[in-house]
């Protein structure tokens, strides 16, 4: 392998469809490290979360030029104070994070990488600091193989819970997996919203030339949560946008609502990506509470992705217990943290 390191946005941005066809057969094939989307976090360092930052993408090109393997990072000071090594997209707004290469390629890949990273020709980074890896990541291992042999000192902390559900492809079938109180509560939720004599109806967002107006509503009624409305600052708002925009672009956006009497009660921001839906963010308008909009909302989105045949439903960070009345199953990010002797 021949090491590259990619350094201006230009650059960056060339790489596009060879970054995305690298993905596809990558062991962490998640939304968060398609190109456009990282690239939407890298031009709002992710809605104002870094305030200085060097991009050190490092690509790795096999002897016919092909892309072989990326370490998506940037160069900054991290929240220890130190001078850090980050992967792209850190770390609030990006559940899943880790580097993009087939499996198979995964320890040459590592060895090369910490062969440069101890190089002179490497930033002045004290730690590499990569947030939000799933626990089950096969590059997990490798890097502490890697960093042992070189006597670094490696660390790998749990971060956050990130259930999900595995998905039968039937909706029915679902619903028996469950717990019988849930389904029950589930199927009478959804009755009485559908019998509700003011009309209740859900969409999935398919008008893209109406995409801003829609984003509009989403952002509304997110910033009725009090706890949403102080995180939705002028620069996260203008993330969270260009990162629609990117998945719209992309075909992996799905943005649906719930609305009561014409009105948007509920909306999920979510991810239809790699066979899995992705759940991202929601807002409620907490007017419609007596209908229970969010969770009939949720119902209609599983039934979806049953019907769709969608593999899983992730709900991704944060432990809330209505995520384990769905049927969730846990699973685990870390933070790993690797210093040189």
């Amino acid at each position: 392998m021949q090491l590259k390191v990619i350094h201006t946005t230009t650059e960056f941005e060339a790489m596009a469809a060879e970054w995305n066809a690298l993905l596809d057969c990558s062991a962490s094939r998640v939304p968060f490290l398609r190109h456009e989307y990282l690239l939407a976090w890298w031009r709002l360092l992710g809605g104002g979360e870094w305030n200085e930052a060097e991009l050190y993408i490092i690509a790795a090109q096999l002897a016919d030029g092909a892309l072989a393997a990326v370490a998506p990072m940037f160069f900054s000071t991290n929240r220890d104070g130190l001078p850090a090594l980050l992967l792209l997209g850190s770390i609030e707004i990006s559940d899943y994070l880790d580097v993009l290469i087939c499996p198979e390629q995964m320890p040459a890949f590592v060895d090369a990488l910490f062969d440069h990273l101890a190089s002179p020709l490497a930033p002045s980074w004290k730690v590499l600091d990569f947030y939000n890896i799933l626990e089950t990541s096969p590059t997990l291992p490798i890097l502490q193989t890697a960093a042992a042999r070189r006597g670094w000192h490696y660390q790998q902390q749990r971060l956050h819970h990130c259930p999900y559900i595995p998905l039968p492809g039937d909706w029915e079938t679902y619903l028996a997996g469950i717990d019988k109180k849930q389904r029950h509560e589930i199927r009478r939720k959804m009755r009485r919203a559908e019998s509700s004599e003011t009309p209740v109806r859900w969409y999935i967002v398919a008008d893209k030339e109406q995409l801003d107006t829609h984003i509009d509503d989403f952002l509304r009624l997110m910033e009725l949560d009090p706890d949403k409305r102080a995180f939705l600052t002028s620069a996260m708002r203008a993330q969270l946008r260009a990162i629609i925009h990117a998945a719209c672009a992309g075909g992996w956006l799905q943005l649906a609502f719930l609305e009561v009497g014409g009105e948007k009660a509920a909306a999920y921001l979510n991810f239809d990506y790699g066979g899995h839906i992705w759940v991202y963010n929601s807002g409620l308008d907490f007017r419609f509470g007596a209908l229970s909009p969010g969770w009939v909302l949720l119902g209609y989105l599983l039934q979806w992705a049953n019907e769709h045949q969608r593999l899983a439903f992730d709900f991704m960070r944060g432990d809330e217990e209505y995520k384990y009345r769905f049927g969730a199953i846990d699973r685990f990010i870390v933070r790993v943290c690797i210093q040189r002797a």
